[in-house]
C-alpha cells in the first residue's frame, strides 16, 4: 500500500481494552486485531495534499516582505554664502580733480615719471589732482569697479588687463562715455622715447583740457 498509514485512536482505543492490555500502544496491527472488536479504519495519506501543502509553504516564503533598504540621511543643504565684495580700488595720488591716469607699466621710471608730470602741468593742472593705476592693479578687477571711482577725465597709456580695452575708444581720439572722457594712447615708456609720438599726444590733450593755441 503507497504511502504510510495513520491509526487513528479515536477508533481503537476502548476504555475496557485498554485498561486490560497496558501495553496496547505498542501492539501492532496483527496482535490488536484480536482483542479488538470494533472495525477499524485506516487512512492512507495524500501525496497531492502533501505536494499542495507544500508549494503553499514555498509560496508563503517567497511572498514575505523584503527588508526595506536602508535610509540614507541627506544632510540640509549648506546655505550658499554671501558674496564677498572686493575692496574698491585705491589710486596713487591725492586724485583731487577726478582726473586718472592708467598705465601700463608696473611702475614707472624717474624719466618716464618727469614726463608725465610736465604733461600734467603743461595743461594746466597738478600732480595733487591725478590718480594713478597700473595694469597690474586693475588686473581682475571689473569696469563697474573703475567707474566708481568717479573719474572726470581717464588717460590709459598702453595695454590693460582690464575691460576697459572694450570701450570704442580709437587711440589719440577722444571718445565721451557717459560723463567721462576718455583719451587711449601708447605706453608712457614708448611715448617718452619717440618724439613723434609726444606731438601727437601733446595735440590730443591740448584738445582736451581745451589749451588755447598761442
Amino acid at each position: 500500500m503507497a504511502g504510510a498509514l495513520e491509526i487513528l485512536p479515536l477508533f481503537f482505543c476502548v476504555q475496557a481494552n485498554y485498561e486490560q492490555f497496558p501495553d496496547m500502544e505498542n501492539m501492532s496491527i496483527q496482535e490488536l486485531q484480536h482483542i479488538i472488536t470494533e472495525e477499524l479504519f485506516f487512512f492512507e495519506k495524500d501525496p497531492k495534499k502533501e505536494v499542495e501543502k507544500e508549494a503553499v509553504n514555498a509560496s508563503t516564503v517567497s511572498e514575505k516582505p523584503r527588508s526595506l533598504p536602508k535610509t540614507v540621511h541627506i544632510e540640509a543643504a549648506t546655505p550658499p554664502k554671501e558674496e564677498i565684495k572686493p575692496e574698491p580700488l585705491s589710486v596713487r595720488g591725492n586724485f583731487e580733480k577726478g582726473i586718472l591716469v592708467l598705465h601700463e607699466e608696473p611702475e614707472l621710471k624717474p624719466e618716464v615719471m618727469d614726463m608725465l608730470v610736465k604733461m600734467i602741468n603743461a595743461v594746466g593742472h597738478s600732480m595733487n589732482e591725478v590718480g594713478l593705476l597700473s595694469s597690474k592693479e586693475l588686473e581682475g578687477r571689473t569696469l563697474a569697479d573703475l567707474y566708481d571711482l568717479n573719474a572726470h577725465i581717464v588717460l590709459k597709456f598702453g595695454r590693460l588687463k582690464h575691460p576697459i580695452n572694450a570701450l570704442p575708444a580709437s587711440d589719440y581720439q577722444i571718445h565721451m562715455e557717459k560723463e567721462t572722457e576718455y583719451l587711449f594712447a601708447d605706453a608712457l615708456t614708448t611715448i617718452s622715447e619717440d618724439k613723434v609720438l609726444k606731438g601727437k599726444l601733446w595735440n590730443t590733450l591740448k584738445i582736451l583740457f581745451n589749451i588755447a593755441k598761442k
